[in-house]
């Protein structure tokens, strides 16, 4: 099978190719040097010319906080961007899957958001990602997308690697502890969705690693497993204020991927565990 793959610079695209390479798929990796998304006239030329049998949507504006201020540009990528390649492969005949987040809800009460809940986003990124969805929605007749949360790998810039990076220096840091989801490893994912993409079965699907914590809970069990003699202090989250707001339940049902025939991911602390190993490897 020939998958193109945008976002090839990020974490997610990055551990798409490498897990479709192993596969034995012809791997087509776009950046914004190979593809710019945002302009429908070079999408059309690229997806004529490549002519991929699938097309897996990893790139995106992700910046949360600047968004806010910067939404023009999130809504050009996330968007606009999305639309033309929804259109592009609907003309083409190309297998699509987008990647969404669990930022398209906004985040109220306390059990799991399911595929079937109303998404409701809560500040600009997640809006543009929840139109993107929309925008699929409206022009591909079938296809698949897939909201995921909390994404950490080893390629590029993680919660993960910043806690690990701040244990150099720090004795005690204060994490925010009222807002709780999924910590996703994207080596894990990407496995999952070149399950998904081989298949024709279709619709929104919901996508982390199993469990449930807060982020002061993700950094001790990080510290803990690293051997970082970090003490995690608990904070609220108006006491961390950031330019855009975060859903405080970010917490996703996975059951719809159970019932579909797909494999539920390993639990996050399972993850973390692998990734530390992998990392520490690497280093």
């Amino acid at each position: 099978m020939n998958i193109l793959v945008t976002g090839r610079d990020g974490q997610l695209g990055h551990d798409v190719l490498l897990e479709g390479k192993k596969r034995g798929h012809r791997m087509i990796g776009t950046g914004r040097s190979q593809l710019d998304f945002t302009d429908e006239t070079k999408v059309q030329a690229f997806l004529a010319l490549t002519r991929p049998d699938a097309m897996i949507h990893c790139g995106a504006y992700t910046a949360v906080d600047l968004a806010e201020q910067d939404e023009e540009a999130c809504r050009r990528a996330n968007v606009d961007g999305t639309r033309y390649l929804a259109a592009g492969a609907q003309a083409l005949g190309i297998k699509l899957m987008y990647i969404s987040t669990d930022y398209v809800f906004d985040g109220q009460g306390e059990t799991p958001f399911t595929e079937t809940d109303q998404p409701a986003p809560i500040n600009v990124y997640g809006q543009t990602k929840y139109e993107g969805e929309q925008a699929v929605r409206e022009l591909v007749q079938e296809a698949f997308i897939v909201r995921v949360s909390w994404v950490f790998g080893l390629h590029g810039h993680n919660f993960v690697k910043t806690m690990l990076r701040l244990a150099e220096s720090k004795d005690t840091l204060r994490v925010v502890n009222d807002q709780h989801g999924s910590p996703t490893y994207t080596a894990d994912l990407a496995v999952l969705l070149l399950d998904m993409i081989a298949t024709d079965r279709y619709g929104i699907y919901h996508a982390t690693n199993e469990g449930f914590c807060s982020w002061a809970a993700f950094a001790a069990e990080i510290f803990r497993q690293a051997g970082a003699a970090v003490r995690v202090e608990g904070i609220a989250t108006a006491d961390y204020p950031t330019a855009a707001v975060r859903p405080a339940n970010s917490r996703l049902s996975k059951q719809k991927l159970e019932d579909s025939g797909f494999g539920r991911l390993p639990a996050w602390e399972d993850a973390v565990g692998r990734f530390l190993n992998s990392w520490s490897s690497k280093s």
